[in-house]
């Protein structure tokens, strides 16, 4: 009798322990404009070129008790489509036409840094630190403008997130950011002279 109580504390034991471990994730976020844009153009052909300029796919950890297996990674050759998309829709919504190739103007959208970060003490994962930054280089007629352009957001959980909110909280950051590169009228001012 003493025998099956003790393993069963054993087993409820073991099983606290796995609940706090957490397993990776790989995201897909939808990054979205999420503002109106006023139109400086006149149908000028625009090069659009958006680049994943960060050194490593791995955003950071949600903490907990394993950090080291609870890795947070976005893959740049599935989020550069997505960008690269939103970024021709804010250049028709600005007035230009986005083009591939050529020689006129040309816009190119670097995602500089990409980060998730969790308190490192402590068995729960409670809160979570996302942060995006965008580069923006214009080139036009021997004229160019750059600019960086960054959101963040501070985010508290009941519990551990699981991807489905992970991938939302990355993606309105991500979708805060590359709104501010195209809200900056010094770009569209460029792109049009």
């Amino acid at each position: 009798m003493l025998r099956r109580v003790l393993f069963g504390l054993l087993a409820v034991g073991s099983l606290t322990l796995v609940g706090c471990a957490h397993s990776p994730q790989s995201l897909n976020p939808q990054p979205k404009l999420n503002a109106q844009l006023t139109a400086v153009g006149h149908g000028q052909q625009v090069v659009v070129r958006v680049v994943d300029g960060r050194p490593s796919p791995t955003l950071g950890t949600r903490g907990g008790l394993y950090p080291e297996t609870s890795s947070i990674s976005v893959d740049g050759q599935q989020l550069v489509p997505q960008l690269q998309a939103q970024a021709e829709a804010a250049v028709r919504l600005l007035g230009f036409t986005p083009v591939q190739g050529g020689n006129g103007p040309q816009l190119t959208v670097t995602l500089a840094d990409l980060k998730y970060q969790s308190p490192k003490e402590g068995l729960y994962v409670t809160e979570a630190s996302i942060s995006s930054t965008f580069r923006a280089d214009v080139q036009n007629n021997g004229r160019s403008y750059s600019g960086r352009y960054a959101a963040s957001l501070d985010q508290r959980f009941g519990m551990a997130p699981n991807e489905e909110t992970n991938t939302k909280l990355i993606g309105d950051v991500l979708s805060d950011a590359l709104t501010r590169v195209f809200q900056d009228q010094t770009i569209g001012r460029t792109l049009g002279q």
